[in-house]
């Protein structure tokens, strides 16, 4: 391709155009940096509070109903509004879009966490606490691990959703490459809303895997599971087999 024919891919403003590409480079980058940055932050801060909710939520069940009724109604809140609702607090800054993805993410992952506790075995509380365990050994070696899947189920779900949401806070200047799509959708810059959009799509998927491969890394015995169940399966197809052909030798 002559440079002729990539510049004329920009006048042209076509949706796939690898000049933009080269020229944006550093643009399409720190863009992205800002993306990941404001989505990780929103979701640690999400996780250190969602945590002792959970366990206040399961310690008092009086409180659980309440804890579970705000975070809900909170997921309810239309984005612009909850920003509207932050700006006194907040102004209009980056802590105005990290505050709101906390917020939304608190539902996901409360629930999930409480989900994860309230699925551990009461065979294996009880053999802990007759191994002398106390409350809050209990809590980090036994419970924890044990619920480590549906934890890490809620810890996805809620990163992809505030990859996504993330997109949103361009209304307030600090949305990643929201900023990016928002300014190219005034003008229809066909190339700048398909690439950032495109980025966001692979930083939802990207952030997805590595949270799977986290959680197949914290939670080995998932996989044994799987390796087992799987060999009894070989085995009973085996034993069917056999059983087949020497009905079949009988015959």
């Amino acid at each position: 391709m002559s440079a002729a024919t990539a510049q004329s891919c920009l006048a042209a403003n076509e949706w796939i155009c690898g000049e933009y590409l080269r020229s944006r480079s550093e643009e399409l980058t720190e863009a992205t940096v800002d993306h990941v940055v404001i989505t990780a932050t929103s979701i640690g801060i999400a996780v250190l509070i969602a945590f002792p909710l959970a366990l206040l939520a399961r310690r008092w069940r009086l409180a659980s109903a309440g804890i579970l009724s705000a975070t809900t109604v909170l997921y309810t809140i239309p984005t612009l509004a909850m920003y509207a609702l932050l700006l006194p607090m907040f102004g209009i800054s980056v802590s105005l879009v990290i505050c709101g993805l906390v917020l939304y993410s608190l539902t996901i992952l409360v629930r999930n966490i409480l989900t994860g506790l309230d699925s551990v075995p009461t065979e294996a509380r009880e053999a802990a606490i007759g191994l002398g365990y106390g409350r809050t050994r209990l809590l980090f070696a036994v419970e924890l691990p044990l619920a480590l899947p549906a934890l890490m189920a809620g810890l996805r779900i809620a990163t992809v959703s505030a990859v996504s949401l993330t997109t949103v806070g361009a209304i307030v200047d600090n949305g990643g490459l929201g900023n990016l799509i928002y300014a190219a959708m005034d003008s229809y810059f066909k190339a700048q809303v398909l690439t950032a959009s495109v980025l966001c799509v692979l930083l939802a998927v990207t952030a997805d895997l590595l949270l799977l491969g986290l959680q197949r890394l914290l939670t080995p015995w998932t996989r044994a599971a799987g390796g087992g169940r799987r060999r009894v399966r070989r085995a009973a197809g085996a034993e069917g087999r056999d059983a087949v052909l020497d009905n079949r030798a009988t015959a």
